[in-house]
């Protein structure tokens, strides 16, 4: 099973993960269909082995957390628990940051979090609201509220000028087989031993629209190796770097072991050649 060291405190956790956003539902913003359902999903990821759960109190709201906390308190020894806070494009967002974390400490009955992403809008800005969010979240790790600071949504610019004055530990941003764009971040990240969390790994959106599951490259070449698509694109991103994270989410027991035996495929060289045309 491989493993990545998260920041300063080293906690070592499993490269496959699992993102319980997924758990309240479209868009976030609901209650579980199934809360003994869900419950049993948390408790299946952790007995088969994932140490490392995404979350953000902004979930449900709330519900997420919730949840968790219900399945898995008092929490496993080694288990990471990261979660995110959002800084909105109008407002300072310095108070809102560290009442975020407050919440999500609360939520989870937890002391410390083993990291929370700051969550930017995407305008790439390195700016002094950018400095203003980013001491914040130092001020939360040195009260040691959070063991670590990740960052979201974010540019290159932001990540190098991040690095020069704290540790980061993580990066969290959009990257799957069609939407490469975040290449650079990940490349910045492998020299720096950041964990790079892709976002959406497996496309967005759902449905008929998903530029990765439902690529004819993609099916054809899951199909040659006895794998499913979604399975061909997790072993295609952990391939990448030792530094990549995955946080799949769902809602399902079946696809959640699916998602974690993609760690023990190998994708031959035919397939890896083929799926790099996907983003072409």
């Amino acid at each position: 099973m491989s493993v990545f060291a998260l920041g300063r405190m080293r906690v070592r956790v499993r490269r496959s993960g699992y993102g319980a956003m997924q758990l309240a539902g479209q868009f976030a913003a609901r209650t579980p269909p199934d809360r003994e359902s869900a419950i049993g999903l948390l408790r299946a990821a952790v007995a088969a082995g994932v140490n490392h759960i995404d979350t953000a109190q902004y979930y449900g709201p709330g519900t997420v957390n919730d949840l968790i906390r219900d399945a898995l308190y008092p929490y496993p020894d080694g288990l990471a628990i990261v979660s995110k806070v959002a800084a909105g494009r109008d407002d300072s967002g310095a108070g809102s940051l560290r009442a975020g974390i407050a919440d999500n400490l609360r939520g989870l009955l937890v002391a410390q979090l083993a990291a929370v992403n700051l969550r930017l809008p995407g305008d790439g800005r390195v700016d002094a609201r950018f400095d203003d969010l980013l001491a914040a979240m130092v001020a939360a790790r040195d009260e040691g509220l959070i063991a670590g600071i990740g960052l979201s949504n974010i540019s290159t610019e932001q990540l190098q000028h991040a690095i020069a004055g704290t540790e980061i530990i993580c990066v969290q941003n959009l990257f799957h087989l069609a939407d490469r764009a975040a290449a650079p971040l990940l490349d910045m990240c492998l020299s720096r031993a950041i964990a790079f969390v892709p976002f959406c790994p497996l496309g967005w959106p759902r449905g008929q629209d998903n530029p990765v599951l439902t690529s004819p490259v993609v099916v054809q070449a899951a199909a040659r190796l006895g794998i499913t698509p979604a399975q061909a694109a997790l072993q295609w991103l952990l391939q990448l770097a030792p530094n990549v994270l995955l946080i799949p989410g769902t809602g399902s027991v079946a696809h959640l072991r699916e998602n974690l035996a993609a760690e023990h495929i190998t994708l031959d060289d035919q397939a890896l050649r083929d799926l790099d045309r996907v983003s072409a």
